[in-house]
């Protein structure tokens, strides 16, 4: 891979990056957006495919993170094997047929199986890109770089169902993936003309053994916990008999990669404490995250009778205030480290979601928005110099490795914190509360304001007590975080490493 050029000065960002950074941005754009955009479809897909059960309907979310969680693990492989470009450039015409199947789908079978395809394209999508760009702007540049791929994962979740409600209002629900094509094709074009061809290492086998234990594991783990929200408890055997079976399976991939000679992952990496501290950062971060952020919308969903477009639009301060910090945290983790800019984002997401435990049955917007916006700016500072520390650590191929183990985890640890707080939040409320405030403004339907009044006393507070965990989550974040490198982190390198410890192995070129 190409690096930078060298007329620019070492912490600045050339003409090349942006060029490379463009177009794995877009790629990112469309994985993340089709994880949310679907959310809002939910309704729509059981009008037209005439399904009564809504958890049937889930599997068209449920399905795309099974696939991602099954790809990811070979992302390392697949970029040594063939190389990045040629995997980037795969990946994305698999993305785009898989878009394309979906809008064709003539029932919920075929839809849940066609949005599993889409998922193998896009789970490679942004492993496969952390790479490039690691690659592309070195260790000194990685916070930097970092901060541009990580506008497309905070405003994901953001963006997704203002998008989908947009297209489904104006059109059809076909659009939330037709809208992949044309944005899809400009990156496969961009792809092929400015990603540059880097080395190969076609003497790497592919771990069977390995894949055959971690897919499936990661696969199954997920699989028990999404369905926790699903069933409203983890005491059920669909759920747990899932999880352990698959964490079985994942904790004997830990015993085989750590004997292995050429593992899927190399787990001999967390020698490399920043690399440790990063990972540790990062899976409390992504519980704590996403977790908090599916309870936003489904406020002013549920008890502020918004939209599912008005909702997303309500979330807007939050991707402002990210915006804002994200560039500048991004340029100063190069210089400094992560640990001190980390500490101060989490300071500001804790203020923003303790905000919202005083929400109410009448929403204060300008309060809430506000909170919102400060926790955006605590986002910006958070979650983009977590994986710059841990990659720019990193150098050769430990770099593929490394980026691989980031995006599973990060994908393991959301799907736990979604799962947590919505079994939480179910927990509390009423048998009839939620069937009364998603029955407002239905057709036909007229219930007595007194009824409604309750419903929506008895959400707001389980929405409170359930902020309230959220800040819990938010704050044992603090703790991990607390040992993130206060230097540059390329410094630092040489330092992580354990110079005892026999060497990595890497096949020859």
């Amino acid at each position: 891979m190409s690096q930078a050029s060298p007329a620019v000065a070492p912490d600045k960002l050339g003409r090349d990056v942006f060029i490379v950074a463009g177009v794995v941005v877009l790629g990112a754009i469309m994985s993340i957006l089709d994880v949310t955009v679907v959310a809002v479809a939910q309704l729509p897909f059981m009008q037209e495919f005439n399904v009564d059960n809504p958890a049937t309907v889930a599997w068209t979310m449920t399905g795309y993170t099974l696939a991602l969680a099954a790809v990811i693990p070979t992302a390392g492989w697949a970029a040594s094997r063939f190389g990045t470009r040629n995997v980037y450039i795969a990946s994305l015409v698999l993305f785009l047929l898989g878009s394309l199947l979906c809008a064709l789908s003539t029932n919920i079978g075929m839809l849940v199986a066609f949005r599993m395809i889409q998922g193998l394209g896009g789970g490679l999508l942004m492993p496969i890109g952390m790479m490039i760009m690691t690659r592309a702007a070195g260790p000194d540049r990685v916070g930097s770089v970092m901060a541009i791929l990580g506008i497309p994962m905070l405003l994901g979740p953001i963006a997704g169902p203002i998008l989908g409600g947009w297209l489904i209002d104006i059109a059809s629900w076909h659009w939330i993936f037709l809208i992949n094509i044309p944005l899809g094709l400009i990156a496969l074009v961009y792809a092929w003309m400015v990603l540059p061809t880097d080395d190969k290492n076609p003497g790497r086998k592919l771990d069977i053994v390995g894949l055959l234990l971690l897919s499936p594991g990661l696969a199954l783990f997920l699989f028990g916990v999404s369905s926790s929200a699903e069933e409203g408890t983890f005491n059920a055997p669909r759920v747990y008999v899932s999880m352990i079976v698959g964490g079985l399976l994942i904790l004997a991939f830990v015993f085989w990669a750590l004997r292995a000679k050429y593992p899927l992952l190399d787990l001999r990496l967390f020698r490399n404490r920043t690399l440790t501290v990063s990972v540790i950062t990062m899976a409390f971060f992504a519980v704590a995250f996403f977790g908090s952020g599916l309870l936003y919308p489904q406020y002013f969903q549920m008890v502020g009778e918004k939209s599912p477009m008005m909702a997303g639009l309500l979330l807007a301060p939050q991707g402002i205030g990210a915006m804002l910090t994200m560039p500048i945290a991004g340029k100063l983790t190069d210089k400094m480290g992560p640990g001190k800019f980390v500490l101060g984002g989490l300071v500001l997401i804790l203020i923003g979601v303790a905000m919202f435990i005083a929400v109410g049955p009448q929403p204060n917007y300008v309060y809430l928005c506000s909170a919102l916006f400060i926790q955006g700016l605590g986002m910006g500072m958070t979650m983009m110099p977590i994986m710059s520390a841990a990659l720019a650590s990193l150098r050769g191929d430990d770099v593929s490795d490394g980026s691989t183990m980031l995006n599973a985890l990060q994908q393991t640890a959301a799907s736990i914190g979604t799962a947590v707080i919505t079994v939480i939040f179910t927990g509390l409320l009423l048998a009839d509360t939620r069937g009364i405030l998603m029955s407002i403004g239905m057709p036909g339907v007229n219930l007595p304001e007194p009824v409604i009044e309750a419903a929506k006393v008895d959400a707001a507070n389980g929405f409170s007590t359930t902020f309230l965990v959220a800040a819990v989550l938010v704050a044992c974040c603090f703790i991990p975080a607390f040992f993130l490198p206060r230097r540059k982190v390329s410094d630092l390198v040489t330092e992580d490493v354990d110079l005892d410890a026999p060497a990595t192995p890497v096949l020859p070129h």
